[in-house]
């Protein structure tokens, strides 16, 4: 008898030590999704510790997420124009957070528009206006849907946008899934071109070493000289799914991508996976060296050097949808690959 409890009360005791063992090795913050109407943003936490907020208000020329922290408290995106950071490049000031617009919309650059541009130029530049944040939700998934129109100077609407965010932490693991859904209100011709799609601007100690300073030219003829790198606080690499590195991903295909450098005393791991029912999957990669981190499946032409054409269009009425998964992870090490293809399944799924 003596023998029997003593072996049912060990298992207990080890299936016990066992389920918290799993819970600490996993364990899912609880986010919370806060509107703020009067600041025109929108502030996610995770156990009360800053994420990332979505800012929509009149004084830029597209809703961005920004600034997006990682799960050990560092920034990884730049922090220029906004909140300058020491060392932070001054080039490309329409690269600020996260954001997602295309430089080539029926002859509009909505890429590149900027407070930068003068104003007897935007007449050549386009415009997302957030018409309002639909709902928000908090939890272990905290959720984020705002609708917004693609507007000329003038006002005239060439697409309305719904957009879904998805925010969550699992341990160290921050997570983001965009879903973006374009009904065209005219017919709509996305031309390829370089400049697109989903961008975002990461911190400087997240580029790449530049060795020569480069000029850089967009599709209305501006050129931006970005200078060699100064600095060793630089220690950033691109990886993809296709096994490209460093300077080598940019105007490569694959199901993700992945840059990882030295930030604080941890490497931040930054994934931007693609999604097979996005148009032009597997997506090509604009990742500069110099922090400019996009997925662009619409400027094939540019990318394949004339190989291959897309020129996507969309018909008044017609819909199509973009779907994306950020993950960021801070570590000692770079988020290994076998996670990396984890994360990817549970997504396209």
């Amino acid at each position: 008898m003596f023998k029997t409890i003593s072996y049912k009360c060990l298992l207990a005791g080890v299936l016990s030590w066992s389920l918290l063992q799993s819970t600490a090795q996993s364990r899912q913050a609880v986010i919370t999704v806060q509107p703020d109407a009067a600041q025109r943003k929108v502030v996610i936490t995770a156990d009360g510790k800053p994420f990332t907020s979505f800012v929509y208000t009149d004084t830029i020329e597209k809703p961005v997420l920004y600034p997006i922290y990682a799960g050990n408290g560092q920034t990884i995106t730049r922090g220029f124009p906004w909140k300058p950071e020491p060392n932070d490049p001054t080039d490309h000031p329409h690269h600020l957070g996260l954001w997602f617009n295309y430089e080539r919309v029926n002859g509009l650059d909505f890429w590149n528009n900027s407070f930068a541009i003068a104003a007897e130029k935007k007449v050549h530049y386009g415009w997302i206006k957030t018409n309002e944040v639909v709902s928000t939700e908090s939890g272990k998934q905290g959720k984020l849907v705002y609708t917004a129109r693609w507007v000329n100077q003038q006002q005239d609407v060439l697409l309305n946008e719904k957009t879904t965010y998805l925010f969550s932490q699992e341990n160290n693991e921050r997570i983001i899934d965009r879903i973006t859904e374009l009904t065209a209100v005219q017919d709509v011709a996305f031309p390829d071109s370089k400049d697109g799609l989903l961008g975002l601007r990461v911190a400087h100690e997240l580029e790449l070493p530049i060795t020569q300073t480069k000029e850089y030219k967009d599709a209305q003829g501006n050129v931006t000289k970005v200078s060699a790198t100064k600095d060793a606080t630089v220690t950033g690499n691109y990886l993809t799914s296709a096994g490209k590195e460093g300077d080598a991903a940019w105007a490569t295909r694959g199901e993700w991508c992945m840059l990882y450098g030295k930030k604080g005393n941890d490497t931040i791991s930054i994934v931007i996976m693609d999604h097979p029912g996005n148009p032009g999957y597997p997506t090509y990669w604009h990742a500069r060296n110099y922090g400019l981190f996009a997925a662009n499946p619409l400027g094939q032409k540019v990318f394949s050097e004339g190989k291959e054409n897309l020129n996507f269009r969309l018909r008044k009425g017609q819909t199509t949808t973009f779907r994306y998964r950020i993950v960021i992870a801070a570590e000692k090490t770079r988020l290994a690959q076998p996670a990396i293809e984890q994360l990817r399944r549970s997504f396209i799924k």
